[in-house]
């Protein structure tokens, strides 16, 4: 499922109904969580969260014109996804995520190094992934960042 859009409200007004009030409860809550200084913007076709260049004028090392990525939300074909940079970089947020995981979900965690997937909209865990993205401030996305992945 591809989705061309310039703003997250257009990416949501063209998700399939089943979907708009999910991905739209999934924003609201990582908006209201996520620390000062992150930046809501549409990147590689998704609702994305990044650490802007007036904070981090060096972006991502994968194309240097984008912003460093964090968070991001995407509707694809069978899920709703988030993909949350910094679970794939710190291993300790990775094991607090998973060991927390089965106290709010009802399925088993379907995920990849970066990417959480929800095949039904109903099993997202909304407060889990509240906290998830309050976690880690713009400052120490980028010493993970640096320190981690741009080698």
């Amino acid at each position: 499922m591809q989705i061309h859009a310039t703003t997250p409200e257009e990416y949501i007004s063209q998700l399939p109904e089943e979907r708009k009030a999910a991905v739209s409860h999934l924003r609201k809550v990582i908006l209201d969580n996520l620390p000062e200084g992150f930046e809501e913007v549409i990147s590689y076709g998704m609702i994305s969260y990044v650490v802007p260049h007036a904070i981090y004028p060096g972006g991502y090392h994968v194309d240097p014109r984008q912003p460093l990525p964090f968070i991001s939300i995407a509707s694809q074909k069978n899920t709703i996804s988030i993909y949350h940079m910094g679970i794939y970089a710190a291993p300790d947020l990775l094991n607090w995520f998973t060991s927390e995981y089965a106290r709010y979900a009802k399925v088993k965690l379907d995920m990849g190094k970066s990417c959480i997937r929800f095949k039904k909209p109903e099993h997202i865990p909304f407060d889990l992934i509240g906290q998830l993205a309050a976690k880690m401030t713009p400052a120490q996305w980028i010493e993970i960042y640096q320190k981690e992945l741009k080698r």
